[in-house]
């Protein structure tokens, strides 16, 4: 859909362009391999490593892992990180032996300011259901969703919902969840919660984060 490396100038030029394409349309099949993405970037910062973990929703074990690094050839740029950071799931996902029904990211989808996160932007590339579950919040605003697990309320941005604030646990702080593509609002809330056990975080991506935290020195 476009080179690699680009400018950040390009990269917005890109954005703009590629978010009209971004299909928020309902499952069509079960959901039981979902894959969490998480990434880290070496010491030195010139490198980034991101780690898949293949989760089993109906055994709740683990299918498959990988791992892949990349040189960090993006800069910095809130809004744009998925240019920085996608060069090396794309190479994480092409040495998955299992075909994932979902793909999870610790990051934003739709919940962006063109709507067009790191798993809009990744959904897009690998033509894949994708969901962004993120731990903090990028744009919008919304009211405490109550405490119980499961609770949500709406994430709004220029009076359009843009995702949904999650309460995973009763009395934890919830999590922003968002459409990458090829799913609902509605099936991310879901699969999010299909995937939570004892902790705050759904654990495709938790598991990832712990992977690529004990891989980011290698």
């Amino acid at each position: 859909m476009h080179r690699w490396p680009v400018s950040p100038r390009s990269a917005l030029r890109i954005q703009q362009r590629l978010a009209p394409q971004v299909r928020i349309e309902p499952l069509t099949s079960p959901v039981r391999l979902v894959a969490g993405a998480d990434l880290a970037f070496s010491p030195d910062n010139q490198r980034c490593l991101a780690g898949l973990v293949v989760y089993d929703l109906e055994t709740r074990t683990v299918v498959e892992e990988t791992l892949a690094w990349k040189p960090v050839r993006f800069p910095y740029v809130p809004g744009l990180l998925s240019f920085r950071e996608i060069p090396a799931i794309l190479a994480a996902v092409r040495k998955l032996r299992s075909t994932p029904d979902v793909f999870m990211f610790d990051g934003q989808g739709y919940a962006h300011p063109r709507r067009i996160g790191l798993a809009s932007h990744a959904g897009l590339l690998l033509d894949r259901p994708t969901i962004g579950a993120a731990k903090s919040r990028l744009i919008g605003e919304h009211d405490e969703p109550p405490l119980e697990a499961g609770s949500y309320t709406p994430l709004v941005h220029r009076g359009e919902i843009i995702g949904a604030v999650l309460r995973t646990r009763t009395g934890v702080r919830p999590i922003y969840v968002s459409v990458g593509h090829r799913v609902t609002l509605e099936n991310a809330i879901a699969i999010v919660l299909k995937c939570v056990t004892k902790y705050r975080l759904p654990e495709p991506t938790r598991l990832a984060h712990q992977l690529v935290t004990r891989n980011r020195s290698a």
